[in-house]
């Protein structure tokens, strides 16, 4: 079955919840059937929605090049000090956040993301590249981490992170490339994924666990 072709068709593609996902990875393996074994491998990826917001994205800056013990470390100093939404943020120092473990430069991103002052609820509404161009305003949000927001934050259907380290160390086992894809070659090779492309991430990251023997979805 289609996706496309159900009886209501939304400008805004997005995946909801598990029946829709296998709606999806249906439709992928009819275009591409090599994810028939993936899917018997891994079974369902988990959606791993979130809910978004300033904080969502906030984390992943502070979350940025650091372990992930590092990063909730920082979290919990941030949450503990009411510094975790732009009102407060806007009322403190440098200095104050640089007692939370952020560095300069991740100081300088969040202001950033403050100064840029997102709807966050309008991202709902609008297509997938212009919530790239919108998050990408921001320094320090780069497009994978905008993918992210798009793909668990909002749930969107159509989302390759071609950036992705794991994506493309699967997608050249799965299609049997000779070397690793560039994210350039690899948007061409998945294009007749569309519009199913988020289900093909999460399988990829899903298989690329099972090449690994680790669970590799992005937190």
């Amino acid at each position: 079955m289609d996706v496309q072709n159900t009886e209501i068709i939304k400008t805004v593609q997005t995946i909801e919840n598990n029946e829709q996902l296998k709606l999806h990875i249906d439709a992928l393996i009819a275009i591409e059937p090599k994810f028939s074994s993936i899917y018997e491998q891994v079974g369902a990826p988990d959606l791993r929605r979130n809910t978004g917001g300033f904080e969502q994205l906030m984390r992943a800056i502070i979350g940025q090049q650091l372990s992930v013990a590092a990063a909730s470390s920082i979290w919990k100093k941030l949450l503990n000090a009411n510094l975790t939404s732009p009102q407060t943020i806007i009322q403190v120092e440098d200095d104050i956040l640089r007692t939370q473990g952020l560095s300069k430069q991740k100081i300088r991103y969040t202001r950033s993301l403050v100064e840029h002052d997102i709807d966050f609820e309008a991202l709902t509404t609008i297509s997938d590249k212009e919530v790239l161009e919108i998050l990408t305003a921001v320094v320090g949000i780069g497009c994978w981490t905008a993918e992210m927001y798009l793909l668990f934050s909002l749930g969107r259907a159509d989302v390759l992170a071609v950036d992705d380290l794991a994506i493309k160390v699967a997608a050249m086992d799965l299609l049997g490339l000779a070397e690793r894809p560039t994210p350039k070659q690899l948007k061409m090779a998945t294009k007749d994924w569309s519009p199913h492309r988020s289900a093909a991430s999460l399988l990829l990251w899903s298989h690329y666990g099972w090449l690994n023997n680790r669970k590799a979805v992005p937190l």
